[in-house]
């Protein structure tokens, strides 16, 4: 199970995250994207229609219905009810139910570092996760230390 560490540094996790979406929604997969904050559910469903009309990425939110279709879910916890294997754990907290998944992506910034740090030394150790560690580097993403 690959877990990928996200260092938010320059932009936040709504600028950022549509980018990953649409590389799981062209493989054909579902993502699930939680964060406890109804506020930040909210700036990430902006984040996921600000994109050019050929790149708007369908969403919907955990309990208003229709989860089932979604391709991408916006929730408060790890509950795939669109049936996604790959989840985004968008506010900065690890959450173990992740390892659930097929595929994690820890989006974690300066608030939240001494988290994702804790996260990485326990996951690191654990057998059958490969952790893999991004952050940004201008407008790139560089993997590394």
């Amino acid at each position: 199970m690959q877990v990928d560490f996200y260092q938010l540094s320059r932009d936040p996790v709504e600028q950022v995250l549509p980018a990953i979406a649409a590389r799981i929604l062209g493989l054909g997969a579902r993502l699930l994207v939680v964060a406890d904050a109804a506020d930040r559910r909210e700036r990430i469903s902006q984040g996921l229609w600000a994109g050019p009309p050929e790149s708007f990425l369908a969403h919907g939110h955990a309990g208003e219905g229709n989860e089932g279709v979604q391709p991408i879910l916006l929730a408060p916890t790890c509950v795939a009810a669109n049936g996604a294997r790959h989840v985004a754990l968008a506010d900065g907290v690890w959450r173990d139910e992740a390892l659930e998944f097929e595929r994690a992506f820890y989006f974690f910034d300066a608030d939240t570092i001494d988290g994702a740090r804790a996260s990485w030394r326990i996951l690191s150790k654990r057998e059958g996760v490969e952790p893999r560690f991004w952050r940004q580097e201008g407008r790139k993403w560089v993997q590394g230390p």
